[in-house]
């Protein structure tokens, strides 16, 4: 058995042991006391970043680098405010963005973060070919040792996330082995990674700002029923885990609920059936191509029986990629669960059952289509299994099935498939709806187009600050008449937005949470210098 396999073994042995005596628990939970005194954490928190802490290949993307530190970042409330700058300006035709910055930061080595250092990141991070897309800037230019302009091919309001996430590397000491080794000018510093079973990191003393509370962090990479048996057995101060784990109470730890827009949904194929990718892959299907049977789809689905069901009562439903976010329209937002409307939206349109076998048909095409989610899912699972029931209740036919990853990239353009988003960056909109990126990777898999959304997403886009481009985000998801939402095109059904649930140590306090993005990245560490133990 290898190391890591240890590990797990020893933490789920103890979770065995633990729950044959309420005594030995009380026991580990007054050993822990003891070791909480110092300023040490053991954080079981999320998968281990494979790719290393680069942020020039797409490291801190959706939440903080940890290990960096960014030109700009959101508050609590989302707001944008200053990190490593002292201000930034955007020209009037948008084109030009100029950045100043602090001139009392040091990278974890000592060695000045200067102007030179930003523009080696951002030119480092447009030629990786990574996850990250800086195609729209077209050069950074030093302009002293406080100021640096960056200057777009056109204007871009959502530019400025760019800002919020990429981490600051060295020009002096960057090289192959970055990923693995980071020197940065965030709150910590990595000491040590054992691949496969932890991270260990201790506080940068060179850090400008607010000094974590914390002088050593220990990051262990544990699948969820390893870092639950952990967090019984008083091992960790803090478990990510999964809604199915909540209900049982673990001593010495509280459950923390953390809203996010980490939202799943089901992308439908918007076309009809009949042409190919160039890759071979077919796109379209004859049934959801129709919007009076993604409307009703939208129409009959039960989200907070989902929430209810599927999460435990942890999430909320969901209507749009981005809900509760500064540029969400509430007026997404629609009364679901009404099968009598869903069903004569059907018949109007035309679907009837015409041969009595309980589906519908319109013309010669019979409501069935196959709805496709990841196989190592369980939570997608659930909900597929759970959806396909509640809208077979409109006598459409759905078909299930657990697809690998790379089998479902193939099938995407012609099925349904179960997906899931969630940004703090708008432009997460423009990718999933604009038809520009109607096949492009995994942004818009079934081709939906609409040029009047098409105006308003380019509009948002082309918008010098975001401010100035929330209005037509809105207006891309319904301006009353049409939109991406399931009041219009209904591209999408959207089903729930999961709370991100974490067993914390009783005396840690872990300061005020925002609405987190996807799991990608940490996002619980966002705020890691305001933690601190409560006595």
């Amino acid at each position: 058995m290898n190391l890591k396999g240890l590990v797990i073994f020893s933490f789920v042995l103890t979770l065995l042991l633990s729950a044959c005596s309420e005594q030995e628990n009380e026991g580990a939970g007054q050993e822990m006391d003891s070791v909480k005194s110092n300023k040490e954490l053991t954080l079981a928190i999320g998968p281990e970043p494979e790719a290393g802490f680069d942020p020039t290949t797409g490291w801190g993307r959706y939440g903080s680098p940890l290990f960096q530190s960014t030109l700009l970042k959101r508050d609590q409330d989302l707001e944008i405010v200053n990190d490593l700058a002292a201000n930034y300006e955007v020209s009037e035709d948008g084109l030009t963005w100029t950045v100043t910055i602090r001139n009392d930061v040091r990278f974890s080595d000592g060695e000045p973060l200067t102007t030179e250092d930003v523009q080696f990141t951002f030119e480092t991070a447009k030629s990786s070919g990574s996850v990250l897309d800086l195609t729209i800037l077209d050069q950074v230019e030093v302009v002293d040792e406080h100021t640096v302009e960056f200057h777009l091919h056109s204007p871009q309001s959502t530019f400025v996330h760019s800002l919020i996430t990429m981490g600051i590397v060295p020009k002096h000491d960057y090289h192959e082995g970055y990923a693995q080794n980071p020197v940065g000018s965030g709150p910590y510093k990595l000491i040590q990674w054992d691949k496969g079973q932890q991270l260990i990191v201790e506080v940068n003393d060179e850090y400008y700002d607010t000094k974590p509370f914390f002088e050593k962090i220990t990051f262990l990479f544990l699948n969820e029923d390893a870092a639950f048996g952990a967090a019984r057995s008083n091992q960790v101060d803090m478990a990510f885990i999964p809604a199915s784990f909540s209900l049982q109470e673990v001593p010495g730890m509280r459950l923390e609920e953390i809203p996010s827009v980490d939202n799943r949904g089901i992308m439908f194929p918007y076309v009809q059936a009949g042409e190919k990718t160039d890759e071979g892959y077919p796109i379209g299907n004859d049934v959801t191509s129709d919007v009076a049977i993604r409307q009703a789809i939208n129409l009959v689905i039960n989200r907070q029986a989902l929430v209810d069901g599927v999460l435990e009562g942890y999430g909320t439903p969901a209507y749009s990629v981005a809900d509760q976010l500064p540029w969400w329209n509430a007026e997404t937002v629609f009364s679901d669960n009404e099968l009598k409307k869903a069903k004569a939206l059907l018949f109007e349109a035309g679907w009837q059952d015409h041969n009595g076998d309980g589906m519908l048909e319109k013309d010669t095409v019979k409501a069935e289509f196959t709805l496709l989610y990841p196989s190592s899912d369980v939570t997608r699972q659930s909900l597929a299994i759970t959806v396909a029931d509640m809208i077979q209740s409109l006598g459409i036919h759905v078909n299930v099935e657990g697809k690998s990853w790379d089998e479902i990239e193939k099938l995407m353009h012609s099925n349904a498939v179960l997906m899931g988003w969630g940004s703090h960056d708008p432009i997460e909109m423009y990718h999933v709806y604009s038809g520009f990126n109607a096949g492009v990777d995994w942004f818009n898999p079934g081709y939906y187009h609409n040029p009047v959304v098409e105006q308003y997403l380019e509009q948002a886009l082309q918008a010098h600050t975001e401010d100035e481009a929330i209005e037509y985000w809105k207006l891309a998801q319904w301006d009353g008449e049409t939109g991406i939402s399931a009041n219009g095109d209904a591209p999408w059904a959207w089903l729930v937005n999961m709370s991100h649930l974490y067993l914390v140590a009783d005396k840690l306090d872990i300061g005020k949470q925002k609405i987190q993005p996807h799991t990608h990245g940490w996002p619980i560490t966002d705020n890691i210098v305001e933690w601190k133990w409560t006595e």
